[in-house]
């Protein structure tokens, strides 16, 4: 139960880290996760008020410890309990995994494909064939699965330390 609710969590915090970074615009070089189209016409928007990219660069930063915290309370968690190796590994492998399936079906499907979330924050993207184009960023996010196992394998080895 612990591990689904850290990993509904890390699904929240990376919402959040992508609200914050379409709504507030704080650095041009996230646009690199899009399809080209939509990075090349997204260039042109210009914040919502000044102090906008400060108020995303806090967000995005608050997000980040947050998924440290979360991965800190999962090995504390699983110390505390006496969690083996193994128990460890499949802990970090089901949030891993559980975050990266709500990347690719919740905000590269769901968010880009069939709903107008960005287009609302970034009109200038409006008709960009690159919200029909589902799978676009196929290598990069099969490089991310293949990485996952090694990083949940890492972590749980840390946690083993301890």
């Amino acid at each position: 139960m612990v591990t689904l609710i850290l990993t509904l969590t890390m699904c929240a915090l990376l919402f959040l880290m992508i609200w914050s970074a379409t709504y507030f615009y704080p650095w041009t070089g996230l646009l690199r996760f899009f399809p080209k189209d939509i990075e090349e016409k997204a260039r042109l928007h210009k914040p919502p008020f000044p102090a906008a990219p400060a108020i995303g660069w806090i967000l995005m930063l608050l997000c980040a410890l947050g998924f440290v915290g979360v991965i800190v309370y999962g090995g504390w968690d699983g110390v505390r309990k006496g969690f083996t190796f193994g128990r460890f590994f499949v802990r970090f492998l089901v949030m891993l995994f559980g975050m990266k399936a709500f990347d690719i079906i919740a905000l590269d499907y769901f968010l880009i494909t069939k709903t107008q979330f960005f287009q609302h924050y970034i009109p200038e993207t409006k008709g960009c064939a690159g919200y029909h184009n589902f799978g676009y960023n196929r290598k990069e996010q099969l490089r991310r699965i293949v990485t996952l196992p090694f990083a949940a394998l890492l972590t749980a080895w840390v946690c083993t330390l301890f």
